[in-house]
């Protein structure tokens, strides 16, 4: 059965970030899992009080089940214990249990260090086959997802995330904000990037969804997108991700990762399918 992953090392950060995989579980009618990773060097400065982490890990957990249960009727709210390298562990869950998607915060102050601070952060969405959203300490469980912002640039893998973000639309009646992106003068390009984003509208429209449809020429579009995101107090934003495309995408690579760590708001991260093969079938 499908279910919502949530990377738990009992911060705030991940706590809250739980709370918002419990919201998305609650919706899609899924189960919720909770997945702590040891890691070998396991920093001694954590929020665990005694010797024996795995017991006292397994005794949080319990308390996170009896608190977010009432939350999930239906479901169940599962837990795991694993061991090894976090993000490749984190994902080993997910796929194994062909997760709906996982859930997680930037950053923390215990045993998943390592995965809330630089790279590890942005290798855990890499390696991911399934969405990945990101999202920092202070976001309000309890604020209702009513916005989504689904940049469009001018690559073909771009038009990849439409569905996902149709998906989280669906679950929370939500409305998606179309956003084209051009950095080129080019007509040919911004032609392209505004064909795509129709592409996508006739898409939300064919699913009975809420959607608006702009454009805009920018610099970075990290830039753009967070502030437009800001500006119609959007709760997601959804884009694309994957270091070894060999398409240019806007949101790969660098972008990609500005995206993660300095939005303010929840992101959504897609990793493309490969579109040599996709096509070649």
């Amino acid at each position: 059965m499908k279910e919502v992953i949530a990377a738990v090392d009992f911060s705030e950060c991940s706590v809250n970030a739980a709370e918002h995989a419990l919201s998305i579980a609650s919706r899609a009618n899924v189960d919720l899992k909770l997945v702590y990773v040891l890691t070998k060097n396991q920093n001694q400065k954590t929020i665990f009080k005694y010797h024996d982490v795995v017991d006292e890990a397994t005794q949080l957990f319990e308390e996170l089940k009896q608190r977010f249960q009432p939350n999930l009727p239906n479901n169940s709210i599962l837990y795991k214990i694993r061991e090894g390298k976090v993000y490749k562990e984190v994902v080993a869950e997910a796929n194994g249990s062909q997760a709906l998607m996982i859930v997680t915060g930037t950053h923390g102050s215990s045993g998943f260090e390592e995965l809330w601070i630089g790279s590890n952060a942005y290798r855990i969405i890499c390696s991911a086959n399934c969405p990945v959203i990101t999202l920092r300490e202070g976001v309000k469980p309890e604020r209702d997802l009513r916005r989504i912002v689904l940049p469009i640039d001018e690559t073909l893998s771009t038009r990849q995330k439409v569905p996902h973000a149709a998906f989280i639309a669906s679950l929370f009646n939500a409305e998606i904000h179309v956003l084209a992106l051009f950095q080129s003068n080019m007509k040919e390009i911004q032609d392209k990037v505004i064909n795509y984003a129709k592409q996508a509208c006739r898409l939300l429209e064919k699913d009975q969804l809420n959607f608006v449809m702009t454009s805009t020429k920018c610099k970075n579009p990290t830039d753009a997108t967070i502030e437009y995101a800001t500006k119609v107090d959007a709760n997601l934003i959804v884009i694309m991700t994957d270091q070894t495309t060999s398409f240019k995408n806007l949101f790969l690579g660098p972008y990609a990762e500005q995206m993660i760590h300095r939005s303010p708001i929840p992101v959504m991260s897609i990793k493309p399918k490969d579109l040599i093969s996709v096509m070649s079938r």
